[in-house]
């Protein structure tokens, strides 16, 4: 992803606001138990990648609106402007909040609650958005991800799914560490790194009698359509980002297993000098001479480093939204 995906400045810079966030803090479950869209913010979203999103290029923008009690209403959103490594004297932080306060002027809901962010076949989970959803939600504690995918929505299904972090991993987070025995005392795994909150999207009154009548206007479709095998293009690029995915896994799995072998084999080097080390002392004990000085041993073998784990954590779980991709094209 590119560089304003991390940029969330905006976020912590008193645009947020909610209502009942005590409550949430002092009884530690999530602030968010719902999240509420309005059927103008979908459109927008769609209507940005549409414009913007060119093959694997993902699209992202600044939700907008409001906490009620444990529901987050998004009432309005805003796209990031695309650009190259040529406009270095663009602010991405100033130009949020420029977009918020015009939008305050025109008495539009203007308190940021999230970002937006598009997918190519299913594909999110990344260190960049673990990094850039923390910053929101450190400083937002409500703020959520809202994950769009084109491909199952041009399917016939709306794909529209927001993410939270989980306490656990926002703790990690915190630390900064993310050695194999910080995540293991954590119990992080990737199936509780991200926690799904439920949608639920709200038209007025006057726009769900207007999608009646369209409703009523539209032809039945052709059902033979279902036997179309136009899909099977979708299919093999759903395929083959799976198997870079595993490939990507499988090497960091060859890279543990290295570390674990450099460890054993560091551990029988201690075994063997402790052992030479007692025969000297024994020896020189034999003949009345001063044993040896002690020595601090992990100065002598310095341990080697382990591998970042979270890397092999994101995989695991891109793997996982992957496969019910693929599984999706392949039902559809």
């Amino acid at each position: 992803m590119a560089s304003r995906k991390e940029s969330s400045g905006a976020a912590g810079s008193g645009f947020g606001a909610s209502k009942g966030k005590g409550k949430a803090a002092a009884t530690g479950d999530s602030a968010v138990k719902q999240v509420q869209i309005d059927g103008l913010v979908v459109l927008k979203i769609i209507k940005h990648y549409q414009e913007e999103g060119q093959g694997n290029e993902v699209v992202q923008g600044v939700l907008l609106g409001l906490v009620v009690d444990d529901r987050l209403e998004i009432t309005n959103c805003f796209p990031f402007p695309q650009h190259t490594e040529d406009d270095a004297d663009f602010d991405e932080v100033q130009y949020q909040m420029e977009m918020m306060r015009s939008l305050r002027h025109v008495n539009i809901d203007h308190l940021h609650v999230g970002w937006y962010q598009s997918t190519y076949y299913g594909s999110f989970v990344t260190r960049a958005l673990l990094d850039s959803q923390f910053s929101y939600q450190h400083a937002i504690e409500e703020s959520v991800v809202l994950i769009y995918d084109p491909i199952k929505t041009a399917q016939g299904s709306l794909s529209l799914k927001a993410y939270r972090l989980t306490p656990k991993l926002m703790e990690v987070c915190k630390e900064k560490d993310f050695s194999p025995e910080a995540l293991k005392k954590a119990n992080i795994a990737y199936e509780n790194m991200f926690e799904e909150v439920p949608i639920v999207i709200k038209n007025s009154y006057l726009i769900n009698v207007m999608l009646w009548e369209l409703e009523k206007k539209s032809g039945v479709a052709d059902r033979h359509e279902l036997l179309s095998l136009a899909s099977s293009n979708h299919l093999g690029k759903s395929l083959q980002l799976l198997m870079d995915r595993v490939d990507e896994m499988s090497q960091d799995i060859v890279k543990y297993n290295t570390y674990l072998r450099n460890v054993s084999k560091q551990q029988q080097q201690k075994h063997q000098y402790q052992q030479r080390r007692q025969q000297e002392n024994m020896q020189r004990q034999s003949r009345g001479e001063a044993p040896l000085p002690e020595e601090d041993i992990n100065k002598l073998f310095k341990p080697p480093q382990p591998p970042p784990r979270m890397d092999s954590l994101l995989i695991a779980g891109d793997v996982l939204t992957a496969f019910s991709t693929q599984f999706f094209i392949y039902k559809c």
